[in-house]
């Protein structure tokens, strides 16, 4: 594999694929003596729509059984550490977009958490889409490029969306319901100033109606929200996780069931103006 070097960042370029690479940070810190911080995935995204889009979003399979197999790597019931930076970079890479008049062919947006690789370290993937002849857009892949140099602060300037829990506001969205490219956590999160951790679109969250009589709600959605509230918690030390509905996508039984799931669990509940 090849690999790149600029200050403090390493570039890795191989022809594989990239949901399979499991433990790379960990790999490269044998290999090389070098600790590692943060893992940003660059990669193409496909899209049933075919519609151009940049992306960005956090890995896992949280919902998958043990003994089942991910399609996309990863391993059943596990969450990456959400890296930091996801919140501030979605709205700095749609000022970007708009400058180099991307949008609105481009769509701007987060997608709801979802395969490998397995990695240690605060992780996200960021995203050119969704067809051959977009993933060759030379305009796009710039705005990628000068996401990534700003963002790492590379040119110089401070880098963008490092944690400080003593500075700044405290909490941090955890995205409950919604389809996949999560566009009521998105509007959201746009705001200045909000952090993010996991999004759990609907798949993250089976659930199985209760029969007549019985009370029990199977499925693993407990263990998608445990581990989802679990490595977003890790990411943010000193912040305060909470949960964000998209009520329009559960049944009344399944919001209910969710609520009183996170109120045994001590995790609070806001709507959007608590994040701003």
């Amino acid at each position: 594999m090849k690999s790149f070097v600029n200050q403090q960042t390493r570039v890795i370029q191989h022809d594989g694929s990239i949901v399979k690479e499991d433990d790379l940070d960990s790999r490269w810190e044998e290999a090389t003596g070098e600790a590692v911080d943060e893992v940003i995935f660059l990669s193409r995204h496909t899209a049933v729509s075919n519609r151009p889009a940049l992306t960005l979003h956090p890995i896992g399979v949280l919902h998958l059984k043990e003994g089942e197999s991910p399609p996309q790597g990863g391993k059943p019931g596990w969450a990456a550490l959400p890296s930091p930076r996801i919140g501030p970079w979605l709205r700095l890479l749609k000022k970007m977009a708009e400058a180099h008049s991307l949008v609105p062919e481009f769509e701007i947006t987060l997608e709801g958490t979802h395969h490998g690789p397995i990695t240690n370290k605060p992780t996200m993937f960021l995203e050119i889409g969704s067809t051959e002849e977009y993933w060759k857009r030379q305009d796009a892949a710039q705005v990628m490029a000068l996401l990534m140099w700003e963002g790492l602060g590379l040119g110089g300037g401070e880098a963008v969306g490092n944690w400080n829990s003593e500075t700044g506001k405290r909490k941090v969205l955890l995205g409950v319901g919604g389809g996949h490219y999560a566009p009521r956590h998105m509007d959201v999160v746009l705001k200045d100033d909000v952090w993010v951790g996991h999004l759990l679109s609907g798949y993250s969250l089976p659930m199985e109606e209760p029969k007549p009589g019985e009370n029990h709600i199977g499925g693993t959605w407990r263990q998608s929200i445990q581990a989802a509230f679990e490595a977003t918690k890790a990411s943010f030390p000193g912040g305060e996780i909470v949960a964000h509905f998209d009520h329009k996508s559960f049944k009344g039984w399944q919001k209910k069931a969710i609520t009183e799931f996170l109120a045994e669990q001590n995790i609070n509940v806001g709507k959007p103006n608590d994040f701003t």
